[in-house]
Parts: C-alpha cells; sequence; structure tokens
C-alpha cells in the first residue's frame, strides 16, 4: 500500500448533469490519460462510481498524486460557467461516508480541497473544505 498524505476533494467542474461516461472519455480522449483523475466519483443522486483502486495513482493534483486518493462529485459550476457548490444532499452523504471509511485508515491524512495545494488556480471543488468539515463535524 502507498502511503497516503492527503484526501483531496474535487468537483469535475462540470454542470450536475454531466455523465460518468463523458466524464471518462474527455480524460482519455481529449487529455490522453490512461488512468483517470479521481478514485471515486459521485454522481448526483450519490452513487459512488469506484473508478480506481487507491493501490493506484490517478490524476488528481499535479505533484500530489502519488501520495492521495482523490474524491470527486459532478458538479461544482452553473449554467454560465461560474464556479458554485451545487452538492446534493446525496453528494455530501457520499462524500462524508468515503471519508469515515479512509480516515481510520489513513489517520495522519489531511481532507484538503484540490484549490488548498500550492500553486492551484483552480475553484475546485467550489466550496471551502476546512469550512465545511468543521460544519459536519470531521
Amino acid at each position: 500500500m502507498r502511503k497516503i498524505n492527503y484526501l483531496v476533494l474535487h468537483c469535475t467542474a462540470t454542470l450536475p448533469t454531466a455523465t460518468i461516461k463523458g466524464i471518462l472519455d474527455y480524460w482519455k480522449k481529449e487529455l490522453g490519460w490512461k488512468n483517470p483523475g479521481y478514485h471515486h466519483l459521485i454522481s448526483f443522486d450519490g452513487t459512488i462510481h469506484d473508478l480506481l483502486p487507491i493501490e493506484k495513482v490517478s490524476n488528481g493534483v499535479s505533484g500530489h498524486n502519488n501520495n492521495s486518493i482523490h474524491i470527486s462529485y459532478v458538479g461544482g459550476i452553473d449554467a454560465k460557467g461560474k464556479a458554485v457548490d451545487t452538492r446534493s444532499a446525496a453528494q455530501i452523504a457520499a462524500t462524508i461516508k468515503l471519508l469515515n471509511k479512509y480516515k481510520p485508515m489513513f489517520p495522519n491524512a489531511k481532507i484538503l480541497g484540490h484549490r488548498d495545494f500550492p500553486g492551484v488556480k483552480k475553484a475546485c471543488p467550489s466550496f471551502n473544505v476546512s469550512e465545511w468539515l468543521k460544519k459536519v463535524g470531521l
């Protein structure tokens, strides 16, 4: 098992109606990635799609993929492309479920948003992770 220092929360920077297939196709066909951007992708209805085993490296945050697990929700922008927290209650519950699964496995891992890493110029995950963690008691 690789050493995990971070549990990273993301959004897909799409509308919440984007499809899993469309997102996977974009990574593969447009970006040429062999592995997905995240280990888990959460649909608007709260379904957790396991895209890659956590033993493998995904493409979540440049320079921090070898020691991170990446969790994303589908959404994160409005119809005009503006960053906005579009998470449904089901997506929030699924995210909490995954974090509760991984925290005991990796007790020293920090939970961060993609935008919390140095040099990142994205709004991802379109909400303040540290404030949200306090609110939900994680």
